[in-house]
């Protein structure tokens, strides 16, 4: 078989020109805000206009959502990319995309941006977004300009080569040109599962208890679990803490789990647990396995939704390479990011611990099982997959039954 070397982005994908100049945005609305986190920015954006068929009869086109930008729209409608109101202008994608932070100086780790091949979309044009026949939004074109697609690439992933998820959907997916402008919203979007926004999610958390947010792309097993519910113990932690595990369920890489699927693991464990101090909540969100850009991604939108810590994980939002299997992105390497970034952007990072199970005390940290010299037990993902399909007896030490029943049950695309 040929060996594939490394595909880098040509530099002919055109440097990057705008086609209006930047325009203020809209006034952002103020929402009632029932926990103690601030928003990023300071203000909770809500863009959804009462008047809803006179937003929709002023549109000149129509664009149909693909998923992707089906979760920009509604993460900036319901204030989830706060401070955002629209999608960037060249200045603000620029600045995002050179220092991590929004053309006022705000930090803002990956860009958010509207794309098209679409030559007849000009300046001045308000078009309805829509999911197949439902209104989602109307975006009015503010500016129009090529994508610096390897410069974007090479900085926000780390790496000009289509071997990454990430630059693999912005070279092949996402067309040359961005669109920025402001949004109104219509509609959430329908799904199978319900989304939330920041401010219903921000009225069913307490005032005045540290919310630690977990973030997942995968069904939680055992080792997940105990991970989340032992994060309320660490020191950074406030008495009486609560977790909110909020998954995301929208695209992701290729080799992961059908959001529907995971959302369906997800409640049958929430029924089982039944632990008061565990929220679950879902997010309409795109991962791009950015790793430590989008540790900090993620730490912003759950700042949004009211969370004061977060867990960052081993190797969180990394990947491999489609080619080799080599990790793009150090095991540590968003952990050491998004402490560096915790201060400014105002939510403290609670470690991941590195918890084994044992024959003799269940799970113990690493640490603890090699200095008792414990009896460690061990199943790889490989292994579990395997198991899974060919109907073995999963242990229960590993994953919680009630998930394995989800994964394997007809149409979720295990079997």
């Amino acid at each position: 078989m040929v060996k594939f070397t490394a595909i880098v982005l040509a530099l002919a994908f055109g440097a990057a020109s705008a086609f209006a100049p930047m325009r203020t945005p809209a006034a952002l609305r103020k929402s009632v805000i029932s926990n103690m986190q601030e928003p990023h920015g300071g203000t909770l954006v809500d863009l959804f206009v009462d008047d809803k068929e006179a937003a929709i009869k002023s549109c000149t086109k129509t664009i149909q959502l693909n998923p992707r930008q089906l979760c920009d729209v509604e993460l900036i409608t319901n204030g989830g990319f706060s401070p955002l109101t629209g999608f960037m202008n060249e200045d603000d994608y620029l600045s995002v995309v050179n220092d991590v932070k929004l053309a006022n100086g705000l930090l803002f780790s990956l860009p958010v941006v509207f794309d098209t091949d679409d030559e007849s979309i000009v300046v001045g044009d308000k078009i309805l977004l829509k999911q197949d026949d439902l209104e989602i939004a109307t975006f009015t074109i503010e500016s129009k300009y090529l994508a610096q697609k390897p410069l974007e690439c090479l900085n926000c992933y780390g790496t000009s080569s289509i071997e990454h998820p990430g630059t693999l959907m912005v070279a092949m997916e996402k067309g040359k040109y961005y669109l920025s402008g402001a949004l109104e919203g219509l509609n959430k979007p329908v799904r199978d599962f319900p989304c939330k926004t920041p401010k219903e999610v921000r009225a069913e958390l307490p005032d005045d208890k540290d919310v630690v947010a977990f973030q997942c792309r995968n069904p939680v097993h055992r080792a997940h679990y105990e991970l989340f519910t032992r994060a309320l113990d660490d020191e950074k932690v406030g008495k009486d803490g609560v977790v909110m595990v909020h998954p995301t369920c929208g695209p992701t890489q290729a080799d992961d789990i059908d959001g529907t699927v995971r959302y369906k693991t997800y409640e049958v464990l929430k029924e089982e647990t039944a632990n008061p101090r565990v929220i679950w909540n879902y997010l309409p969100y795109s991962m791009h396995m950015a790793g430590p850009r989008e540790a900090i991604h993620h730490m912003m939108i759950r700042k949004n939704f009211g969370c004061t810590h977060f867990i960052i994980g081993r190797d969180m939002a990394g990947s491999k390479s489609s080619l080799d299997g080599e990790d793009f992105y150090g095991a540590y390497e968003a952990q050491e990011f998004a402490e560096s970034k915790s201060a400014e952007l105002g939510v403290k990072c609670v470690p991941s611990l590195n918890l084994v199970f044992t024959e003799e005390e269940g799970y113990v940290t690493a640490d603890e099982a090699e200095t008792k010299g414990l009896t460690k037990k061990n199943l790889s993902g490989t292994k579990f997959r395997k198991a899974l399909r060919a109907g073995e007896e999963i242990p229960e030490w590993f994953a919680f039954k009630s998930v394995v029943e989800v994964l394997r049950a007809p149409g979720n695309g295990i079997n």
